[in-house]
């Protein structure tokens, strides 16, 4: 039961997530989040690294988000996105992590 529920929550945000535009996405991660993400800096998870992202993805997309908006370790308050929504951050961690 308990995998059956993270499926459908990660189907629902695929789905949440596809309301925003995939250039978008793309376009944020190259110019915000692939400035750490790419290269894994400073522990970062690495853009498409399904095993690094598995551990945070299991504590929920919302604990995520809240990391994001919030920081976590060295990455700073809202990333490097400023301007992003939550709805934005879904969209990219999903994007992010090959989901």
């Amino acid at each position: 039961m308990q995998n059956f529920c993270k499926l459908l929550t990660l189907c629902f945000f695929s789905l949440a997530a596809s309301f925003v535009s995939a250039d978008a996405v793309d376009d944020t991660i190259a110019k915000s989040c692939g400035v750490c993400h790419t290269s894994g800096v400073a522990g970062a998870p690495k853009i498409g690294d399904a095993e690094a992202w598995k551990p945070r993805l299991e504590k929920g997309m919302d604990e995520l988000v809240n990391s994001v908006v919030n920081g976590k370790g060295a990455m700073p308050p809202k990333g490097m996105c400023a301007d992003c929504s939550a709805d934005d951050y879904k969209a990219i961690i999903m994007r992010m992590s090959g989901q």
